[in-house]
């Protein structure tokens, strides 16, 4: 196991600095999804360069993405390595366990951002969803600032380099902010054209909180209009396809995929796109070179419909975004 913690020394890509001071590669590769496809598509990803990887205790591919990393021959300390603490291990009794466990399926001795997946808790235990027998999430009564004080803690133990939350309210992170003595380096939570969330992302800035970008292409992803707590609105005309999007795509002589991801990046966010498909992988990797000007982002501001197509609240048993754009209550 690595325990070096030098940084991205050789890294040449753009960076943000964390309230940490750590430095973050503004593009990274989501690992959600295709575990069995995600051991070649790190090894695919750090050797085009990425620096940046995204994964979670739930999705199950933290043993793949170790698999990829050794096989890469990229030194640990040149990777932003980031997890998350799933909604059954919320209990003060279980937040280190659980990284702990993390770590171990991750060949490491340290990840670089550790978030709260979720600020709802599930029974504790090794079901990932303990549905009952009425087919209801069995909800547990911890509140995700008793999680957050001792993921404070886990600071201390050099096991994580930085904590952070992902799919919070502002009402929620408010909380973290008034009862935690550590702001959020990070929260990560969904955000593209499609819903832009301006007040909201001006809150997280005077607050010195990083946004990471997770599903930059909005509902270009299949699941989101196929899982079961589909929303109609994933249904509209994916994000990739939008005239507007195209027309700058146009303009740039690029992909609507690199001009969405280049969106977020010029906005200053970190953006995590996910594939397995490796000229996908290279392709995405060139977003942060586009320079979008004046005219391009002031056409890509009246794509925003609100749309919020990650909203598990229904099989969650919880109220998840409560007054943000596109919320479901």
């Amino acid at each position: 196991m690595s325990t070096a913690r030098s940084g991205l020394a050789l890294y040449q890509g753009k960076t943000y600095t964390l309230n940490t001071g750590q430095r973050i590669p503004a593009i990274g590769l989501g690992t959600f999804q295709n575990p069995d496809e995600q051991e070649a598509s790190v090894y695919t990803a750090l050797k085009c360069g990425y620096r940046h990887i995204d994964t979670a205790h739930n999705y199950g591919t933290e043993r793949k993405v170790a698999d990829g990393i050794k096989r890469s021959g990229v030194s640990r300390e040149e990777i932003f390595l980031a997890t998350k603490l799933w909604c059954n291990a919320h209990h003060p009794d279980d937040v280190e366990p659980a990284l702990d466990e993390s770590l171990c399926d991750l060949n490491t001795d340290y990840v670089d951002l550790y978030l709260m997946h979720y600020p709802c808790s599930f029974k504790r235990g090794p079901d990932l969803l303990p549905f009952g027998p009425d087919g209801k999430m069995i909800t547990e009564s911890t509140h995700y600032v008793d999680t957050w004080k001792v993921m404070e803690k886990l600071l201390g133990t050099g096991k994580t380099r930085a904590i952070g939350v992902s799919n919070f309210s502002k009402i929620e992170l408010e909380q973290i902010l008034h009862h935690g003595t550590i702001v959020p380096a990070v929260h990560q939570t969904e955000l593209h054209p499609y819903l832009q969330q301006k007040e909201f992302v001006d809150w997280h800035a005077e607050h010195d909180i990083r946004i990471i970008q997770f599903s930059p292409c909005g509902n270009l992803n299949q699941f989101y209009r196929d899982v079961g707590w589909a929303k109609d609105i994933a249904q509209i005309t994916r994000l990739v396809d939008h005239p507007t999007l195209i027309k700058v795509a146009q303009k740039q002589h690029r992909s609507p995929i690199q001009i969405a991801l280049a969106w977020g990046i010029q906005n200053g966010r970190c953006v995590i796109p996910k594939s397995t498909i490796e000229w996908q992988i290279r392709e995405n990797a060139e977003a942060e070179k586009i320079v979008l000007d004046e005219e391009d982002m002031e056409s890509i501001a009246t794509m925003d419909q609100k749309a919020r197509f990650n909203d598990p609240s229904s099989d969650f048993g919880y109220r998840l975004y409560v007054g943000l754009d596109g919320a479901t209550f």
